[in-house]
């Protein structure tokens, strides 16, 4: 069964609910969103259908449901994995046996101001114990950027802290951690009933520099998928069975050194990346539909896509709001002229830049030859789309 959520709904995610009939929990804002001709299952009856049978498989399209999940589905383990992976600090705990040396210490908000910087190793990360959209996050690489970085990080607190419920962006405790070292991959996967993980996309999450903590750039292709899959399983069976995930659906975000060390950032639980980017993606790129392959227990031909495509890039972009200007003092974003930035653009998303950070998502493929635009796009601040 799936949850519905807001604040997105993609046209793909509702033409699947609808073609594969998943079954959808009857909830208010499910009814708002989706409308008439969907499975759906009344709360209730969902909930008795998970009391007696614990291994039915759950996901969500927004982290906004968590409360349902913790209110209704108690008698589950669910509610306590999806606290652990949000949690940033507990995540750490969770991980001591796998990575024993590793750096973290939890600080509440109202204490930041009394850090003692020169006790903590540098470079380091510091960000919301749970949070979304690199909200709150940064890399402090020496000592003295520290008072800079503290008093922006309560300027962005100010500015989000009534976007999301308090268990997506809980901006009272942080958690300040070494600098992992390596790329960094998002991967969509989910645990099959025995524990064994199931690869359904592999992205790179490219950078503009050190500094940089933005979602600006993820990029799948064939040769991503051909050189990462086999470690990233090996690595995912470890941490699935040191929390115990069977049926389970996990977005997550690693980092990989040169030495192919892998170590983890964090895990976003029951759901692909957010706001329906993610799994949407992977239809472009390889042609199967990932919401239907958690929901049905199906798993990718890789041999056989990967066989078929060529060197291609596919690329999901987000636009963040980076222009410097404030999203209420903005009058319009010029979409058709992004997209022409492309050569090849999939599909253009708006979304509305007063309401969110954010003015919406592009998908693109790029030949492996002409990677200038997507260099291009990871660098801009965005003005040059904007009307004030």
């Amino acid at each position: 069964m799936i949850l519905i959520d807001g604040p997105y709904v993609s046209d793909f995610l509702k033409k699947t609910l609808r073609e594969k009939q998943i079954p959808v929990i009857e909830t208010p804002i499910a009814r708002k969103l989706l409308g008439d001709n969907y499975f759906y299952v009344p709360e209730q009856e969902a909930v008795e259908k998970y009391r007696q049978d614990k291994a039915l498989r759950l996901f969500t399209n927004s982290e906004n449901s968590i409360a349902w999940v913790e209110q209704h589905l108690s008698f589950l383990d669910i509610p306590e994995k999806v606290k652990i992976f949000k949690n940033k600090v507990k995540f750490r705990e969770l991980l001591k046996p796998m990575f024993p040396g590793y750096f973290f210490k939890s600080v509440a908000f109202t204490q930041l101001d009394e850090v003692e910087v020169n006790s903590l190793p540098v470079p380091f990360v510091i960000k919301p114990a749970v949070g979304f959209f690199s909200m709150g996050v940064h890399n402090v690489e020496t000592r003295e950027e520290w008072p800079g970085i503290l008093a922006t990080i309560k300027e962005e607190m100010d500015e989000v802290r009534d976007l999301y419920p308090i268990e997506v962006m809980d901006a009272t405790t942080f958690i300040f951690e070494q600098h992992i070292k390596g790329e960094e991959y998002a991967v969509d996967c989910y645990f099959s009933a025995s524990g064994e993980p199931v690869i359904l996309n592999i992205m790179h999450h490219v950078f503009s520099s050190g500094k940089d903590v933005s979602d600006r750039v993820y990029i799948t292709s064939r040769e991503i998928i051909q050189t990462y899959k086999k470690p990233l399983e090996a690595f995912l069976a470890q941490l699935g069975q040191l929390a115990g995930l069977t049926n389970f659906l996990i977005h997550i975000e690693v980092r990989i050194d040169e030495s192919g060390h892998i170590a983890p950032i964090e895990v976003n639980p029951m759901r692909f990346g957010g706001w329906c980017t993610t799994a949407d993606l992977t239809w472009y790129a390889y042609g199967f539909n990932s919401y239907e392959y958690f929901h049905a227990n199906k798993r990718p031909d890789w041999e056989q896509i990967l066989g078929a495509m060529d060197d291609a890039l596919f690329s999901l972009i987000v636009l963040d709001n980076n222009t410097g200007i404030k999203g209420r003092d903005i009058k319009s974003f010029d979409y058709e002229r992004l997209a022409a930035s492309f050569q090849k653009p999939l599909t253009v998303r708006k979304v509305n830049h007063r309401e969110f950070p954010l003015f919406g998502f592009v998908f693109t493929q790029t030949p492996k030859s002409h990677t200038e635009e997507l260099d291009r796009i990871l660098i801009s601040n965005l003005r040059e789309f904007v009307t004030e």
